[in-house]
């Protein structure tokens, strides 16, 4: 009988033969188990851990999981009806908590150097009739890619990450503690903060740094730098450009691996925008983009030398750029999914907080770095937070940068000064961001219409669980007063 993957030609010759070294690997005796981690809506690593044995047959066959994971907000709720037809998806065969099939992807098996003998694949989810789930994120950013290939064009991005690691003083894990979220851990500084970039404070965390730089490395991420952060236990990692899914890989890989290396050694690790702690500083998500030519490789978005445009740069760069301006409202959604990550967005904080673009100007949205000549002529999108799945929020920049291109956009001049600079302003809350999302025809029809729908109603849910909470705000300032 043929697996999963041969039956639908599913798999590439290259993948055929990544695949073929991983059963060497096996039948070698390298791993004793495999993990199979699929990244979900909210860009979460989830899947299942077969033994070695199990894991050979598996890897063209794919793995079964509910389709209640398609369903689960942020709390791990399932807030869709799944035992209602079509699952409250109005989709056949996701009703009934039914299997959908997660099939590798043999190009990005790594070896997980902090948990001994152990394989990790990432992979891509179908129906059972071998079509892509309409729901699959990374199926979504190479649809956003493969349009992008029509033109002869090659997305490149780099990953600027911010994040905070603390001390774990105490997981709770009294019966008490368990629900939907369960308690958070209590934590302490590893940094004062505020002192950004000294060395000092680098060397006083430097065991921490190290063991992410070997750890990270290890997995072959391109990691460029290390960084204290001006927040008090907040860093930042570099990551160097990469194209095609590879940045959205790296950055799910990467989110899972920190958190796991910090918590094996006593840390805590959160991608949180804007953890509830003194002095914070908020983490933001800054997104290096441009396009190559697929032919001779060349940067699509670096001016000519000697041309008469003084654009920092090409026309194309120019256009793309204009088109993510267009779209930067309705994309806000994917940049910044959650609740806590519209705190942010405030004036002279080196946070956007309107649509602009300036040259080389950090209180802007879109940061443009480019010069004639210059082969990393690029965008710097800073709106992002760390939470964001990276596979919407790259596909929502190509989708957005490529209706630029198509409707030959004019991006306006430079913003010099961006916070003062009549525009657009970006969305202050979630609630906000999903209407201009699902205002935005570009991105609803790049997206799928049945997927916006599905993602809103998705995050709507767990809007609505906010508002039902009494805050700490609230009862400090009506408790007393009336």
């Amino acid at each position: 009988m043929s697996s999963f993957a041969e039956r639908f030609g599913l798999w590439s010759a290259d993948q055929q033969a990544q695949a073929a070294e991983i059963v060497a690997r096996i039948d070698a005796g390298e791993l004793d188990v495999l993990r199979f981690a699929w990244p979900d809506q909210h860009g979460v690593l989830r899947g299942k851990t077969l033994v070695a044995a199990a894991a050979r047959g598996a890897l063209a066959s794919g793995i079964n999981l509910t389709t209640t994971l398609l369903a689960k907000d942020t709390s791990h709720r399932s807030v869709f009806p799944v035992f209602s037809a079509g699952g409250g998806f109005a989709l056949e065969g996701l009703q009934g908590g039914a299997d959908f099939t997660v099939l590798p992807d043999p190009a990005t098996f790594r070896m997980l150097p902090w948990a001994p003998r152990t394989g990790w694949v990432l992979c891509d989810a179908y129906m059972k009739d071998g079509q892509a789930c309409p729901f699959a994120t990374r199926r979504i950013l190479q649809r956003a890619i493969d349009r992008l290939a029509t033109r002869g064009l090659e997305f490149v991005a780099g990953l600027e990450v911010e994040f905070h690691v603390f001390k774990l003083d105490q997981a709770p894990m009294a019966l008490s503690d368990a629900g939907q979220p369960g308690t958070p851990p209590a934590v302490s500084l590893l940094t004062h903060g505020h002192q950004y970039l000294t060395e000092l404070r680098y060397d006083r965390v430097d065991a921490l740094m190290d063991l992410l730089r070997q750890q990270l490395q290890a997995l072959g991420l391109p990691l460029h730098s290390l960084e204290i952060e001006f927040g008090p236990s907040q860093f930042e990692l570099v990551f160097g450009p990469t194209m095609g899914l590879l940045p959205a890989d790296t950055m799910v890989l990467l989110r899972s691996a920190i958190k796991q290396i910090c918590q094996r050694h006593g840390y805590h690790a959160t991608f949180m925008c804007r953890p509830k702690i003194p002095s914070v500083m908020s983490s933001g998500w800054h997104l290096h983009q441009s396009l190559r030519h697929t032919q001779g490789g060349a940067n699509a978005f670096m001016p000519a030398v000697g041309g008469a445009d003084a654009h920092p740069l090409s026309p194309l760069g120019m256009q793309y750029l204009a088109g993510l301006k267009a779209h930067a409202v309705g994309a806000a959604a994917l940049a910044s999914p959650t609740l806590n990550g519209y705190r942010r967005y405030r004036p002279f904080s080196l946070a956007p907080d309107r649509a602009i673009w300036a040259q080389d100007n950090r209180g802007a949205m879109l940061r443009v770095l480019g010069a004639p000549g210059d082969t990393a002529s690029r965008i710097e999108n800073r709106v992002g937070e760390p939470t964001a799945n990276p596979y919407l929020y790259l596909a929502s920049q190509i989708f957005s940068g490529l209706d630029g291109v198509e409707q030959a956009m004019d991006p306006g001049p430079s913003a010099d000064v961006p916070y003062e600079t009549p525009a657009e302003q970006l969305p202050r809350s979630l609630d906000a961001a999903l209407a201009a999302l699902q205002a935005d025809p570009v991105l609803v029809e790049g997206l799928g219409k049945g997927f916006v729908d599905y993602y809103c109603h998705i995050k709507q849910a767990e809007i609505a669980r906010f508002n039902l909470e009494v805050t700490e705000w609230e009862h400090r300032e009506y408790f007393d007063m009336f």
